[in-house]
């Protein structure tokens, strides 16, 4: 293990490539990771990135937005199949038809979706800003959000709108178990429950804070909790644990823990140190967009980085 790491730092080193990772992937990549992030972050590394390669430990949708944002950069993916059942849940074909079917309605689209359905939309938004995107358009302004419900529901009890929701989920942030949930934290009284919004409502309601995955980080450093249970996929953990040594975290339990007493991204655990090395030895998967697509999902991601400022 240690050799391949080694083997993956010359390579960077060789062919002026950085690594970004999201906080859901295993902490192995984390550890040679140039950048550990939430989707927001993500973006905004990508946008800045000047090296020539830049590997995507990630989902197929976050390396797609990095092609977007720095076309002249060879973007690669570890595993071409890690995808995403919350882009999944909206298909480009049938979105464009829901949109068409309400006229009018300003389109905002969370970013774990394709590049084709951002094309769609007049906004793009992540868990850390999707508030202020919202509140930055008129009140008597119709809205469609998509592809994730349960982030809307909460967006529309925050902000007192009404947005069209599409009726979309993640699988990894529907699995937690709520009488499970109760159960642990009876056993820890003196734990503070944190989700983040992707989470069903009634997850939502049992926490003492509701966020990104960034946020929570921050969170989990400011409260004077010593103990905390974390309701989002378990590879938080690992960096969590670094901001915050002293504190003991606790995943919250998932409905199936046969396997695992927490919810894991299938997707986001397919790609591994030996993937990532060959795709930086081979510069493949390439991720490809197509230029007229690409700027039509340009325009909506932009707007959002803007208002991130």
């Amino acid at each position: 293990m240690k050799d391949l790491k080694n083997a993956i730092l010359e390579l960077k080193m060789q062919k002026n490539a950085v690594v970004l990772a999201h906080y859901y992937q295993s902490e192995d990549i984390q550890e040679i990771a140039d950048f550990v992030g939430d989707s927001l972050g993500l973006s905004q590394e990508a946008e800045k990135c000047d090296a020539a390669i830049i590997v995507f430990a990630g989902v197929h949708f976050m390396a797609e937005t990095a092609k977007v944002l720095n076309p002249a950069k060879k973007v690669l993916l570890p595993d071409l199949n890690a995808g995403c059942s919350l882009a999944d849940s909206c298909p480009p074909g049938l979105f464009e038809k829901f949109i068409e079917a309400h006229p009018g309605h300003t389109v905002v689209t969370y970013i774990n979706c394709s590049a084709a359905v951002k094309a769609l939309s007049d906004y793009v938004c992540t868990s850390s800003n999707a508030v202020r995107i919202i509140e930055s358009i008129p009140k008597d302004q119709p809205i469609i959000f998509a592809p994730d419900r349960n982030l809307g529901k909460y967006i529309n009890a925050i902000t007192g709108r009404n947005m069209l929701l599409w009726d979309g989920s993640c699988v990894v942030h529907e699995a937690f178990s709520f009488d499970k949930l109760l159960a642990l934290h009876k056993q820890h009284p003196d734990a503070q429950i944190i989700a983040h919004p992707e989470s069903e409502t009634h997850i939502l309601e049992t926490a003492s804070y509701i966020g990104s995955t960034a946020g929570m980080i921050a969170f989990a450093k400011s409260t004077r909790a010593q103990k905390i249970i974390v309701a989002t996929e378990a590879g938080i953990l690992y960096k969590m644990q670094q901001q915050v040594p002293q504190k003991i975290l606790i995943p919250a339990p998932a409905i199936d823990d046969n396997t695992c007493a927490c919810s894991e991204c299938a997707f986001m655990k397919m790609n591994t140190l030996e993937k990532l090395y060959d795709c930086l030895l081979h510069e493949t998967p390439e991720i490809a967009i197509e230029e007229a697509l690409r700027l039509k999902a340009l325009v909506p991601i932009n707007r959002m980085l803007a208002l991130s400022k």
